[in-house]
């Protein structure tokens, strides 16, 4: 019997916050389910967690660039109609900003802006950082935008601080991309 998962394409960024530490976690349990997941570190997401992990439980080389080190292209367009769905878990403040507006400086944001596939985000920062006017603005812009967000938890924070800006938990993270990735076959 074939498990459900199986043939669907996940690509996963992982950007600069100290959240990121829960990335090889979260791709394991897609992995575990079955899915084909390509990891894309943002060079922020690179200080808090290594290609060398996120390879190794992705199966895959972890793209970081646009280029391979012998200057070989990474084809952004290609990768991101081939693909199911790409989450983004967790999204730092500058990675929304980044998104919201439409820039384009790294290999994880040429694939948000050439993706046809659902798009989640995954928040994670200090509370006061979510609070701020600025985030809230960039997550409206980028619901409207037909993102779906899943908000962060409650709890104690990196900071030393309590309250909203926790990654949710692995199984929160992969049961809500199962429920966009269902509502999306079911559209179509």
């Amino acid at each position: 019997m074939t498990n459900k998962a199986s043939n669907k394409k996940i690509i996963f960024g992982v950007t600069g916050s100290i959240a990121a530490y829960k990335a090889p976690s979260i791709v394991r349990s897609f992995k575990q389910k079955d899915y084909d997941v390509q990891v894309v570190l943002t060079s922020g997401g690179c200080r808090f967690t290594t290609p060398l992990t996120l390879s190794t439980v992705s199966g895959n080389t972890v793209l970081k660039s646009m280029w391979d080190d012998q200057g070989t292209w990474h084809n952004h367009v290609r990768l991101a109609k081939e693909s199911d769905l790409l989450i983004i878990a967790p999204a730092s403040a500058n990675c929304l900003a980044k998104m919201a507006n439409g820039l384009c400086d790294e290999m994880l944001y040429a694939l948000y802006l050439s993706a046809t596939c659902p798009v989640i985000v995954a928040p994670a920062m200090d509370l006061d950082m979510w609070k701020h006017s600025s985030v809230q603005r960039n997550i409206a812009q980028l619901v409207q935008d037909g993102v779906y967000v899943l908000e962060p938890a409650t709890g104690f924070l990196a900071s030393g601080l309590e309250g909203q800006g926790r990654l949710p938990d692995v199984e929160d993270i992969t049961a809500f991309a199962e429920d966009v990735l269902s509502q999306s076959a079911q559209a179509s």
